[in-house]
């Protein structure tokens, strides 16, 4: 039997065009978008379908536009196993990187889709107001012996703020920061021998301390929410550990603004618990080859053409 996880994409997997499709073929997708426009009280879905992508690409505009087509693409999926008369496929664990964390609390039952639509909307204000007067940056180190880190992180942070934001997959991190340190330690990578390290098109250093004042500001947001305990195991970003309780939720929903995320970690032990395939709910293939890297011998689904869904459902479900 097949040992199914989720995993819910974060920013930077949005794609103008997104969910389109899905949602002319499947009447729940264009219900999620649909509620999206009506919990934002605009129509988002214009924007996701038709751009432009500058404006799409806003960090207010992507998070909640990510997490209303993974969503759509979870309810395709439940009513394609219906129309079967098919369970929808259980998975064993749920887990989100960065933003994709909200997507992830919605499918675990944990959080409502529209608090977390508009939460995404205010996380996106918060994080691109955060840090005002601090030049953040981010940039991807591809090839960097992680034994060089300690002397990375030493020589960078000579420059201001410097951390490790994401642990996506072997040979592959993000770091996160001021911009002099930021550049310092892209050039500092080179000569400790990444292959490629090159600071990212992004105006906010996520996942740094300079997201402080958006992480007060979620802080706020998430106490006027309610959650409840996931239904899935879900797994949080800092250290794959199981979140189990509702205020486990908002405190991770806190912690990973300023704190990183250890992919690697995470789909380590998704796999030393025995999960066999793993699920992208969401647009695009960016976690599909993240994982592909950590895990070469996993079963990977891409679930955003339909393709993805048939193979799916097929796999997993059993007569209701």
């Amino acid at each position: 039997m097949h040992q199914l996880a989720f995993v819910c994409p974060g920013q930077g997997s949005q794609a103008t065009g997104m969910g389109r499709t899905l949602a002319e073929d499947s009447p729940a997708a264009a219900a999620v978008f649909a509620a999206a426009d009506r919990a934002l009280g605009e129509p988002i879905s214009d924007l996701i379908w038709s751009g432009p992508s500058e404006t799409l690409d806003r960090t207010e505009n992507a998070q909640p536009a990510i997490l209303t087509t993974s969503m759509a693409i979870l309810a395709a999926i439940g009513e394609r196993s219906s129309a079967l008369g098919l369970d929808a496929p259980v998975p064993v664990f749920i887990a989100g990187h960065s933003m994709g964390q909200y997507s992830a609390l919605v499918a675990a039952g944990a959080l409502s889709f529209d608090d977390a639509v508009r939460l995404v909307r205010e996380r996106g204000r918060l994080m691109q107001a955060s840090g005002q007067g601090r030049d953040g940056a981010m940039a991807a180190l591809i090839g960097l012996d992680e034994a060089h880190l300690p002397e990375l992180l030493a020589g960078a942070t000579a420059h201001g703020v410097f951390v490790v934001a994401n642990r996506n997959s072997p040979g592959q991190i993000v770091v996160s920061g001021e911009r002099p340190a930021i550049e310092a330690g892209v050039e500092l990578a080179k000569s400790l021998g990444a292959r490629r390290a090159v600071v990212l098109p992004v105006s906010v250093a996520a996942h740094s301390p300079l997201m402080a004042e958006a992480a007060a500001g979620m802080r706020i947001a998430l106490s006027e929410v309610r959650f409840d305990a996931p239904a899935s195991p879900l797994l949080a970003n800092v250290d794959a550990r199981l979140i189990e309780s509702a205020d486990g939720c908002r405190a991770e929903l806190v912690e990973h603004l300023t704190a990183g995320v250890d992919w690697i970690r995470i789909v380590e032990r998704m796999s030393a618990a025995g999960v066999s395939t793993f699920v992208e709910v969401g647009p695009g293939r960016v976690l599909t080859g993240l994982i592909k890297r950590i895990n070469p011998d996993a079963e990977l689904i891409a679930t955003d053409d339909p393709g993805g869904l048939d193979r799916l459902i097929a796999i997993s479900s059993v007569p209701a």
